[in-house]
């Protein structure tokens, strides 16, 4: 991944992602992209679809463009290490998020997408409010949601939640996400969360051929397995996130599939609000 987007909307919040995403680039050398998405009230279904003078969408590009070099020295001018230092540019587009995303994405040649997220009680307004979900659902590159309390360290363990129902799938993204642990130094950690009193013994034989033909082929030692019994995928995810040593979830995000029940199940919106580390979501 040599170039990452971080989406900026100048809050506290943002901010704090853009800090993270700082040192992460530091660690993949990849430089960035710091972009806007001006929001004008044509955009927004309760202004009532009206116009915004030209003057005044100039007044806020202007603005924008002030923040973000505002932010880019900030953000150079506190890097007084001696490792990689990532290259940034700065670019503004005024429309919705998703249509802003996708002319960075072209424009920029984007090849990871990193946001943060507002310290909201519940997933409903945390993603739906933040236009996350617009976001997840639009592109097709990765995506890093960083919440308001997620405390950079460097990133030595990677879980990868899958619950096998498409192991071809999940396969081709476990591929992906390879690159990014030897980048890191990071070990893998495939993870299923299941609610059953045991696993089949079927089961159990499968996952360890899958393993061996992983490692194998991927030329990848560090990559595991680990099982956590919870009565809820939700709830077994945020105690590994608290408790498993990890430094990044990573998920996918299928229509009807894992990731999309966590974002609509009845008992599962706490989640990705309580989470407290980075979570990283491939769009199938």
């Amino acid at each position: 991944m040599k170039k990452v987007l971080f989406l900026i909307d100048f809050t506290t919040d943002a901010k704090h992602a853009a800090e993270y995403g700082y040192q992460l680039a530091k660690q993949i050398k990849a430089d960035i992209v710091l972009g806007n998405a001006i929001i004008v009230p044509a955009e927004i279904p309760q202004s009532g679809m009206v116009a915004l003078p030209m003057e005044e969408s100039d007044t806020l590009l202007e603005d924008s463009e002030k923040e973000l070099k505002r932010l880019k020295a900030h953000m150079e001018q506190n890097d007084h290490s001696a490792t990689f230092r990532p290259a940034i540019t700065f670019a503004s587009e005024a429309g919705t998020v998703t249509n802003a995303v996708a002319h960075f994405v072209k424009s920029q040649d984007i090849d990871l997408i990193l946001m943060g997220t507002h310290h909201r009680g519940r997933l409903s307004s945390f993603l739906f409010g933040d236009h996350c979900k617009n976001v997840i659902d639009s592109t097709n590159k990765p995506l890093i949601l960083i919440p308001p309390k997620a405390k950079f360290a460097p990133i030595k363990k990677i879980a990868f939640a899958t619950d096998f129902k498409n192991p071809d799938d999940d396969l081709k993204f476990i591929y992906i996400l390879i690159p990014l642990a030897k980048q890191l130094n990071a070990e893998i950690l495939l993870t299923h969360v299941y609610d059953g009193k045991y696993q089949s013994p079927e089961f159990e034989h499968w996952i360890k051929n899958f393993l061996v033909e992983l490692s194998g082929t991927a030329n990848y030692p560090n990559i595991y397995y680990r099982m956590v019994k919870n009565a809820g995928t939700e709830r077994g995810l945020d105690w590994l996130c608290e408790h498993g040593q990890v430094d990044l979830l990573a998920m996918v995000h299928r229509r009807h599939g894992f990731f999309d029940d966590l974002l609509h199940g009845s008992d599962t919106k706490k989640m990705a609000g309580q989470v407290s580390i980075p979570l990283l979501i491939f769009q199938d």
